[in-house]
């Protein structure tokens, strides 16, 4: 691979570069596919959980005796309506950080935590043994957590550069792990230390139920522009992919065309000030059903595996990945619907922005589930815990099956997790999905080839 700069006297030392570096992209290359697989190599049925809280889950069956805790309550309020609403689904949770990121997981695990659910969390390389296991300690040490026995921390960390296709590989390896630990959930969703929800898990709960459950809520165009030269058309190598350490991403001098087996679509987003790199491990949010985390992790059919292998050496991979599969499917391209969920601010010169309390009216009128990205501790995140999640320090955010008597104890005595009680969050949420499933904004914004 010869540099412009050189002359023709230099090509013995151009060829001996560009055989190496050609052998670096196809090590790379097998390595994100010896990931692939090996995520994807697991038994076809789950095994079972270690024991089933029959207050959190009386309609379960009980497998094995179970530890010894305060003394709860069936909660019977599900009994006062005529009507039955439809049953509740669940959600997978993924949420990655880096280093110094354990207490922002932890705080953020617990706005978003609900029995019905399942959590897998992840530190990458770059922070040390002594946060995970503090992560994991913590988790632990959760009463309801401990009952529910449905978070779960990632103990053989991935090396993750938000850059480069380390990022997919860590999101496929974290979705993979989760239909290895439950078979039940419908919808996966993928969080990083700096997001924060704007509704309750059981206002969110509340308005999916009522949704075909293989929808998939994905930002996505197929307009390149300027992110055909800085983006797609650039040759990197991704040391996560191959190193025990971290380190920067580095550029091949030459280009590669477009593929034309298929159209590439992205998500919303853009080239991120270096300083968000190092404080955002995820910066693609996505809710996307079960059914196409099968479809990608499973490899039923070849595109997957061929869309991996050509950005295994490309910058935003995480950004590309779902979009690109979704759109050029024809069983599932019917089912995106393009809006995250998530709302996101945006500066002068439209890069994405940390949120703040200026922002407030702005999150709650835009009826997003979630918001991104937020900045350690911002006194906005306090706000919302207590104007809209009602979430006090250090507890989960009540919900149906919460039935504790004190504000401060409301989580300490719970009862049915099939429970809902959702408030002012599913209105604005309610109000969001109507528009975006409307037969003129659903059908005229779904996978448009521009």
């Amino acid at each position: 691979m010869q540099n412009p700069t050189q002359s023709s006297s230099s090509s013995p030392s151009s060829s001996h570069y560009s055989t190496t570096l050609y052998t670096i992209l196809t090590l790379t290359t097998l390595l994100l596919l010896l990931i692939f697989f090996s995520s994807s190599s697991f038994p076809s049925s789950p095994p079972p959980p270690s024991f089933s809280d029959p207050y959190l889950f009386p309609h379960r069956p009980s497998t094995t005796q179970y530890h010894n805790h305060q003394l709860l309550f069936t909660n019977n309020n599900n009994k006062t309506s005529n009507q039955s609403p439809p049953p509740s689904p669940t959600i997978a949770y993924f949420i990655s950080g880096s280093s110094n990121d354990s207490s922002r997981i932890i705080r953020l695990l617990l706005s978003i935590y609900h029995p019905r659910n399942q959590y897998l969390l992840h530190l990458d390389r770059s922070a040390t043994q002594k946060e995970r296991d503090f992560l994991a300690l913590t988790v632990q040490s959760v009463a309801v957590i401990w009952a529910a026995q449905n978070v779960n921390v990632i103990g053989k960390s991935d090396l993750v550069s938000p850059k480069g296709p380390s990022s997919i590989s860590s999101t496929l390896h974290g979705a993979a792990v989760l239909l290895k630990l439950s078979s039940d959930w419908d919808w996966f969703i993928n969080l990083s230390a700096g997001d924060y929800p704007l509704v309750t898990q059981d206002d969110l709960l509340h308005i999916l139920s009522y949704l075909p459950k293989d929808l998939n809520f994905v930002n996505h165009t197929s307009y390149i522009g300027w992110k055909e030269s800085r983006i797609f058309k650039p040759v990197v190598v991704d040391p996560g992919l191959f190193l025990a350490e971290q380190s920067e991403i580095f550029y091949g001098t030459q280009k590669r065309p477009l593929p034309d087996a298929y159209r590439l679509f992205t998500g919303k987003f853009s080239v991120l000030p270096i300083y968000y790199y190092s404080q955002y491990t995820n910066i693609s949010f996505a809710l996307i059903s079960r059914k196409f985390v099968e479809f990608c992790i499973l490899g039923t059919e070849n595109l997957p595996r061929t869309l991996l292998m050509y950005l295994s050496n490309s910058l935003s991979s995480q950004s590309i990945y779902f979009p690109t599969i979704l759109c050029n499917s024809p069983q599932l391209n019917k089912t995106v619907v393009n809006h995250n969920l998530q709302y996101t601010a945006y500066d002068s010169k439209h890069e994405p922005r940390a949120l703040n309390s200026h922002d407030f009216n702005d999150l709650i009128n835009s009826g997003s589930a979630f918001g991104s990205m937020f900045s350690r501790d911002d006194p906005v995140l306090d706000r919302i815990d207590q104007k809209l999640l009602n979430r006090r320090q250090g507890q989960p955010v009540p919900g149906g099956w919460c039935l504790g008597g004190s504000s401060d104890e409301v989580c300490a005595i719970w009862g049915d997790a099939d429970v809902l009680k959702p408030g002012p969050g599913a209105k604005r949420l309610e109000r969001l999905m109507v528009e975006l499933l409307s037969n003129e904004t659903f059908n005229s914004r779904q996978c448009i080839f521009e």
